[in-house]
């Protein structure tokens, strides 16, 4: 039975989720795991490898995009592409097809634009329907009480 995890980021901005990628990415990559990180086009695919490269100084996250280097341990694909491994999928396409159910551990990243957060609602359903209770991380801060 696959796990999905969702993690929530106060933030609105697209860069504060694909900075939040590399970093997941890294430590899947610790985990001894693969990754397959799925986005919406090739042009995305293209941004996020230069992401990579670019993460940390002192990091290397190997990768490389499907069509061009498959054995890399994180992959970044588009369309209906996946890869031969199902261990890590990170989702950062709008949309998610019963496939990725196959996958050991889902991850999807959240941030407060109205198309991800109805996406995500939407994903979250269909893993409940597939039998996945989704766990939750709130990184949001918590709200503080009203002052008297």
């Amino acid at each position: 039975m696959s796990q999905a995890d969702f993690y929530v980021l106060p933030d609105a901005e697209p860069d504060s989720r694909t900075a939040f990628l590399c970093r997941l990415a890294d430590k899947v990559l610790g985990k001894g795991l693969q990754a397959y990180i799925q986005v919406a086009s090739e042009s995305e695919a293209e941004r996020l490898d230069q992401l990579l490269w670019d993460y940390r100084p002192d990091a290397f996250i190997p990768h490389g995009k499907l069509d061009s280097k498959p054995d890399s341990p994180v992959q970044i694909g588009w369309g209906d592409q996946l890869p031969e491994h199902r261990d890590v999928y990170i989702n950062l396409n709008l949309e998610a097809s019963e496939e990725i159910l196959k996958f050991s551990r889902i991850l999807e990243i959240v941030i407060q634009q109205p198309d991800i957060l109805a996406a995500t609602r939407k994903n979250y359903a269909l893993y409940k329907a597939n039998g996945i209770t989704p766990k939750m991380h709130d990184m949001r801060p918590a709200a503080k009480p009203p002052s008297s």
